[in-house]
């Protein structure tokens, strides 16, 4: 009998893509959505509302995975007080319905796998190169991290097998953060942001998804992986190598800090500031990236 990953989020990019390859590799896949949508032979649908604790409990019973990609998209919005508490809440109370019916039904899955980022480390810029092991920051990105592994942690006291992936940019075509970038660096009007050294970790998103079905199959895998590639890549270098996809040269100077400042507020600092990673952890387990060079990373995303 084929094993079930629930997934939420399932609907979303990295969702969709995930979805595909487990599908591929022989799994049945369950999604947990706002929605109800037609089953197909397949892909099942529940449907939960995580800010009233509902749930369709069944998704959670019949699942032999989950994996947890569900949560506000930090960049949609300024981050207002509001909209902070909407972010953390979307993941740590999402993690904490969903442990209820694990402890509840005494309910034994073979992994939880979930989501988390490299903001953990904070909102830095320096030359040290982060690990698992480097301490978590105290500013935002930080401790919304915290909090969405540590509600993870939770589901791991019940004696279930934890992953978390700490995930960095995630490439994709036709999806992602490159539909902002693409249309102003195709009409040669992209250039670099602020100082345009702050590190950009990055990885494919089928690099990415073959992470999620490695902690699937792997059950070595405990505790949290960095999900990024540890080439260098800073804001400057990443906006050179896409204009020239594009035959094109940065021309235009970098934009001011200060006035991201302005527009984004507070958030700006996501694309103010970065950090290096090490993708060693993941690596020394056995998984093989498939796309380390930025440049042919890039190529296969962008519109024909």
């Amino acid at each position: 009998m084929k094993k079930n990953v629930l997934i939420t989020g399932g609907t979303g990019f990295v969702g969709r893509n995930l979805t595909a390859l487990l599908i591929e590799n022989g799994y049945t896949v369950s999604i947990l959505s706002r929605r109800k949508k037609e089953n197909s032979d397949t892909i099942f649908y529940y449907t939960w509302d995580v800010a009233k604790q509902q749930i369709e409990k069944e998704a959670i019973l019949q699942a032999d995975y989950i994996i947890h990609l569900a949560g506000e998209n930090i960049a949609a919005k300024r981050w207002t007080k509001n909209r902070k508490a909407e972010i953390v809440a979307s993941r740590e109370k999402s993690v904490e319905l969903m442990y209820s019916v694990l402890r509840e039904h005494n309910k034994k899955l073979d992994a939880f796998i979930s989501a988390s980022a490299v903001g953990i480390y904070g909102a830095i810029n320096g030359k040290a190169i982060c690990t698992e092991k480097t301490a978590e920051a105290n500013d935002f990105l930080g401790v919304t991290c915290k909090l969405w592994e540590a509600a993870t942690d939770r589901v791991g006291s019940l004696g279930i097998r934890t992953v978390k992936v700490r995930t960095g940019l995630v490439l994709g075509k036709n999806d992602g953060f490159l539909n902002k970038l693409v249309p102003l660096f195709k009409w040669n009007l992209g250039s670099a942001l602020g100082s345009g050294d702050q590190y950009m970790p990055w990885i494919h998103v089928e690099d990415l998804c073959g992470i999620y079905l490695e902690a699937i199959s792997n059950s070595k895998l405990v505790g949290p992986y960095n999900a990024a590639i540890n080439d260098n890549t800073t804001n400057a270098s990443f906006s050179r190598t896409l204009a020239k996809l594009f035959g094109h040269s940065l021309w235009l100077p970098n934009v001011p800090a200060f006035v991201l400042k302005i527009v984004m507020g507070e958030m700006s600092k996501i694309v103010l500031t970065g950090r290096r990673v090490s993708s060693d952890k993941i690596e020394n387990e056995g998984f093989v990236f498939k796309h380390k060079n930025l440049k042919q990373a890039l190529k296969i995303c962008l519109p024909k």
